[in-house]
């Protein structure tokens, strides 16, 4: 099969390299000089370091041509870009006949909307005939790169797009599931990188076992609201794209949203937090557009408040460890 890849940062090359054992694969660089190191070292030294590209992965960038002319000279497409690209690239793919996927997770911030938007409603406004959807799940892009045992989900209402990635990534390291839910699997992505934060700050605090505990799972009650407000499954959360993703994220070391959470707790500023990761922490950014959709469908989300919050300055660590121990009592499943 060939497959595109467009984005060579570290989700992008390890798939890339995971699916070029088998496959043919062009990994689209957007910028020429990244393209060139890339394709003479064979490894992607500023965002995987370590892991080298295979034979079957050849890389291109602008001056090889554009995505849209690219695109359907492959038989499947996958977006790596940031949330914040994929509005542009869903755009340029929209006459693409061949199936789209996107690997980012979040909403992103309002464009056309007085409130964020996930990737399969970006689709619908840019891109409404696009066979298209999303591969997520619980997924280190190191572990993947490495050939380390990962479950994924290819979630889209098209079956074409379904089996194309299974047919595309299952393999001996790679397991991938398929469903329909796609927006109960984009929810999953988007508020698990809030709650890892905030999960992050309960570690840094030391809070103590039972406390992490107890925010996963209140954690996945409000991933859930939110999720069902929007027309997911209740059940998708159960699985890889929900519980899955947020108990790795959330306990992960290799996690960067973690990271932010465990570094405000040591008393970092938010912007030396961030600086301090080199690489995007997408619940940073998608914190407060979860917030605001959730309030907009009138669903309680009162650890990503909190986050928020803290995130905004309004609350340090510890007010916002203490505005969620005082909230009034209330029944486990209202």
């Amino acid at each position: 099969m060939d497959i595109l890849v467009i984005g060579a940062g570290a989700w992008g090359t390890a798939l890339a390299a995971s699916a070029g054992a088998r496959h043919r694969v062009t990994l689209w660089a957007r910028d020429p000089a990244q393209a060139a190191e890339l394709a003479s070292r064979r490894e992607n030294l500023h965002y995987l370091p370590g892991c080298r590209l295979p034979d079957g992965v050849t890389v291109a960038s602008p001056q090889a041509g554009g995505i849209a002319e690219l695109a359907p000279r492959h038989a499947l497409v996958i977006v790596a870009t940031p949330m914040a690209g994929l509005r542009e690239t869903l755009t340029a793919l929209r006459d693409c006949p061949q199936p789209v996927a996107w690997l980012c997770k979040g909403f992103e911030a309002p464009v056309s909307q007085p409130y964020g938007l996930l990737g399969h409603e970006i689709r619908a406004e840019v891109a409404p005939g696009l066979a298209a959807g999303a591969l997520s799940g619980p997924s280190f892009a190191q572990e993947v790169a490495a050939g380390q045992p990962t479950a994924l989900v290819a979630a889209s209402d098209s079956a074409l797009v379904r089996s194309t990635l299974v047919a595309a990534f299952h393999g001996p390291a790679l397991r991938v599931y398929a469903t329909e839910d796609l927006p109960g699997v984009e929810v999953g992505g988007a508020v698990k990188n809030v709650l890892a934060i905030a999960t992050g700050l309960c570690d840094g605090l030391a809070l103590g076992l039972n406390a992490r505990a107890a925010l996963v799972t209140r954690g996945l009650a409000e991933m859930t609201r939110l999720g069902v407000a929007l027309g997911a499954r209740a059940e998708t959360f159960m699985g890889l794209s929900g519980l899955g993703d947020l108990v790795l994220t959330a306990t992960g070391d290799l996690s960067r949203n973690r990271r932010v959470g465990l570094l405000l707790a040591q008393g970092r500023t938010l912007q030396q937090a961030v600086e301090s990761l080199g690489h995007v922490a997408e619940g940073v950014y998608s914190a407060r557009t979860v917030v605001q959709r959730a309030r907009r469908l009138g669903v309680r989300m009162p650890i990503a408040d909190a986050v928020v919050d803290l995130l905004d300055g309004r609350l340090t660590p510890e007010q916002a460890v203490t505005t969620l121990m005082g909230r009034d009592p209330a029944t486990e499943y209202s």
